[in-house]
Parts: structure tokens; C-alpha cells; sequence
């Protein structure tokens, strides 16, 4: 295969050119309720193409290798047409170029396990939750997996061979009581590790069940304006989607607006407030050793010290705004190109312990888990999969139907106390921008503390 992509790569006539190569092992299982309702395996391979002349992209895609010389010609083609159409000439910023070779080290690789297999240990999950109690009306199982391995070539001498393991699994059980009181919980995990994170889970398959059981007894919240504490999930979504997503260079270029607000230098928070892209953390669902314009991941500070530091770029972003690739350049398969995205953004460690935190709160919210939510540049609504009253410095009853709502901006400002217990973690899903969705990543935060935070609910 290197010989072919070496060859086309000699032929072309482009200012730049791109080839990466996807091999793709894929399977998944799935139980709704009592029946096993998917059970797959699936082999993809294909590559893409990406040529620039003269400051316009050409793309193209194909699925054997026997093709690629006739795609670089295409894409060169595409790409003079582009570049005679569009006023905004792309540019990419340097980066040293790379001989790589990053193998994954799986204790149970999941190519070698049988899909009977799998679909054996999901079904033990999905009965435990079952069986939980004659309340768990139906459920929700899921197991994936996939393993990539991705070849880049580029024309600046670039050659990386680079495997990508992603395994997932998702369990969530519904209850009912009465005619309309339905309540779901779920239990998701995501790793770039091997088949080994899925087993010994069927405590977590008991703690769904149990919690869709209590949310049938939990109150609605009333809505109001507390202070609240997310736990670590909730606020690392948070952080995540309502701030993440806008430092997202291409989306910056794109809003004069946004960037008249989002300037490097302005304070955003308090002094212990630190905001993180990190870099290569092997094991985290979505973090891999190079971006897919072979660009090598480093930590990224957005917020350090409670003042906004920069951006996350991809080549072309880092050239427009003059600074740095930060190994954000991402694709969610070989029939895309990469687009800048996150892999695993957080709230850095702070200092004050979950006791300290609340032994002052008179009456607040701990909200915890993230069960959806949307943004619109920089306003939020997320709601909470579950949450608990806080009174009088301890934790109180369980309530639901809690939603957040605010200004990002505004938000960052009311946070006054940051945790010590920092954890990221992944999740079975996924991120999505454009039409590329989804992309594993990787979201954490330790415990936090908002001053002031509205919560929709029942008046």
C-alpha cells in the first residue's frame, strides 16, 4: 500500500497533497427490552484524497487503492475549479513532518472476540436490569466497537500508520408507575482500550435499574435561581458544549460577532479557573497521537487562570489567524475532510474538597449526569439525567426534571469554587458538527460550584 500512495503522491501536480487510507473492523449488539433486535460485523475500507492548488480545495473519495491515481487527478481537477471561484484563498500553517508507526497495546483485542460472545455478556446486562423489578418496563442495551487503522501521506513527507481502538457500551432501563410517571436511567462508558472495559459490568447494569426506580419516587424541582453543583460528567459536558464548541477556530472565523467577545486576554472566571484541550492521553475514548492532518496532539489551555488563552486550530485556521496547529484537525471517517474538534476538553483541577463545597449552601441543587441539552452561540439549556436537594450543608432528597439554563459567559463568572477530585471519562456517544457525527470524545471537570444559576422546572 505504501509503494501505491507514494506513487500517486509523486504524480501530482498540486501545491498539497493529502491521501488517508481507513481500514475499519466493526460490531455491534442490541437488546430493546426482551429482544435482540441487532446483531452486526462489518468491514470498511476506503481513503480520501485532498489537493490544493492555488489556494482552493479539491476532495475526493474512493474505496480501492487501485483507484487512487485516477482520484489525485480528480481532486486536482476540483481543485483549480475551486480556486478560480473563491475570494478567500486557503493557506496551511507548517508543521514538521512525521515517520510514524503507533500500534495499539490491547489487552483483549475485540477483533478476537466472537460476536456470540458479545452479544452473550450484553444480554447478562440487559437482564439484570430486567429483572431488577416488574417497574423496569423495557430497556435499552448497546455494545460497539471498532478498530481503524488510518494511513496519512502527505506531499510535505509525511507518513503515519496509526491504529485507533474504540469500544462502548450503554445501558439504560425505563420504569414506570401509574399511567405517565416513565422514568429513564442510564450507565454509558467509552475507552480506546480493548474488550477487557466492557466485562464485570453487571454492577453498573443494577445501578441504572435501581436509579429509574428512584427517579419514579423523586419530586420535580421547582424552577427558581439556586446555586448549584454539577458533578464531574455534567460539568465536563457542560464545558464541553457550551464553551468548547466556540473555541473551535473555524467557528470563530465565521462569527465577527463571537469574535468581539472571545479575545485572548479577556478574564473569564476566577483565578483558579484553568479550561483544557489536552493531548495525547492513551487509554481516553478519542485520543490518538495525531490529528488527521498528521499535526501531534499537545495540551491546549483555553482558560488559564480565568483569562481566555486561544483557540483550537487545524492548519488552515492556525495560517487565517497566524498562530500554531494545535492537532485538532478531525474527520469522523474517510468520507469526510478534517474539520476542528475536540478530543478532550475539561475544567483542570481546583482545590476545595465536595464536603467544603456544600457544608455553606443553605438550599441548592446538585445536579448530576448530563441527559441532553442544546446550545445557541453562547446561551445554554442542559438538563440533568438526575439531581438532589442540598439543605443546610447536606445532601438532601432526589429530584428531577432539572434544567439549566444561562449565558456561558455569565456562568463562568458565578463559578466560585472549583474541586479537587478532577475525572475525565468517556461516554458511548459521540460529538457532532455538520454533518460529521459522531466523533468519540472525551469530557471531564471536577466538581463545581455556580453562584446564582437559573433552574427550569414546576413552579
Amino acid at each position: 500500500m505504501r509503494d501505491q500512495i507514494m506513487k500517486a503522491l509523486a504524480h501530482s501536480r498540486a501545491d498539497y497533497t493529502e491521501v488517508r487510507v481507513e481500514r475499519e473492523w466493526r460490531t455491534q449488539v442490541l437488546y430493546r427490552g426482551h429482544e435482540l433486535e441487532n446483531l452486526e460485523a462489518s468491514y470498511d475500507v476506503g481513503g480520501i484524497v485532498r489537493c490544493l492548488v492555488e489556494g482552493g480545495w479539491g476532495i475526493s473519495v474512493f474505496n480501492t487503492l487501485d483507484e487512487l491515481g485516477q482520484r489525485v487527478e480528480d481532486a486536482q481537477r476540483i481543485a483549480r475549479i475551486v480556486s478560480s471561484r473563491v475570494p478567500d484563498k486557503v493557506e496551511l500553517a507548517p508543521v514538521e513532518t512525521t515517520q510514524d508507526e503507533v500500534r495499539a497495546a490491547l489487552e483483549k483485542d475485540p477483533r478476537s472476540v466472537p460476536l456470540q460472545q458479545k452479544q452473550a455478556l450484553l444480554q447478562v446486562y440487559n437482564d439484570i436490569m430486567l429483572k431488577h423489578s416488574d417497574k423496569i418496563v423495557t430497556t435499552d442495551a448497546r455494545y460497539a466497537d471498532s478498530f481503524k487503522e488510518v494511513t496519512l501521506a502527505t506531499s510535505d513527507g509525511t507518513y503515519i500508520v496509526e491504529e485507533r481502538p474504540d469500544v462502548t457500551l450503554r445501558l439504560v432501563a425505563r420504569a414506570r408507575e401509574g399511567g405517565d410517571n416513565i422514568q429513564a436511567a442510564f450507565e454509558s462508558f467509552g475507552w480506546a482500550a480493548g474488550y477487557e472495559k466492557v466485562e464485570n459490568q453487571e454492577e453498573q447494569a443494577q445501578v441504572a435499574a435501581q436509579r429509574a426506580l428512584d427517579l419514579l419516587q423523586a419530586k420535580p424541582a421547582k424552577g427558581g435561581v439556586y446555586t448549584v453543583i454539577l458533578d464531574q460528567e455534567l460539568a465536563g459536558v457542560f464545558i464541553h458544549e457550551a464553551f468548547g464548541h466556540l473555541c473551535e477556530a473555524d467557528f470563530i472565523a465565521k462569527n465577527p460577532a463571537l469574535q468581539e467577545v472571545l479575545k485572548p486576554g479577556r478574564k473569564f472566571g476566577v483565578d483558579e479557573l484553568d479550561v483544557v484541550e489536552d493531548g495525547y492521553r492513551p487509554g481516553l475514548r478519542g485520543n490518538f497521537k495525531y490529528d488527521d492532518e498528521g499535526t501531534p496532539r499537545r495540551r491546549t489551555y483555553l482558560i488559564k487562570d480565568g483569562v481566555l488563552q486561544g483557540f483550537l486550530h487545524s492548519r488552515e485556521t492556525a495560517a487565517r489567524m497566524g498562530t500554531e496547529p494545535t492537532g485538532n484537525a478531525r474527520a469522523t471517517s474517510y468520507r469526510f475532510q478534517p474539520i476542528v474538534r475536540m478530543r478532550n476538553t475539561f475544567i483542570d483541577q481546583g482545590s476545595t474538597s465536595f464536603e467544603e463545597m456544600i457544608q455553606d449552601v443553605d438550599y441548592g441543587i446538585y445536579a448530576r449526569s448530563a441527559f441532553g441539552g442544546q446550545t445557541q452561540l453562547e446561551q445554554f439549556t442542559f438538563s440533568s439525567a438526575y439531581a438532589y436537594e442540598i439543605v443546610n450543608g447536606q445532601i438532601g432528597e432526589m429530584v428531577r426534571d432539572v434544567v439549566l439554563t444561562g449565558n456561558i459567559f455569565e456562568t463562568l463568572k458565578r463559578i466560585d469554587l472549583i474541586g479537587d477530585d478532577l475525572a475525565v471519562q468517556g461516554s458511548s456517544g459521540g460529538c457532532g458538527k455538520g454533518a460529521q457525527y459522531p466523533l468519540p470524545v472525551t469530557v471531564g471537570s471536577p466538581h463545581i460550584r455556580i453562584q446564582d444559576l437559573t433552574i427550569g422546572g414546576r413552579a
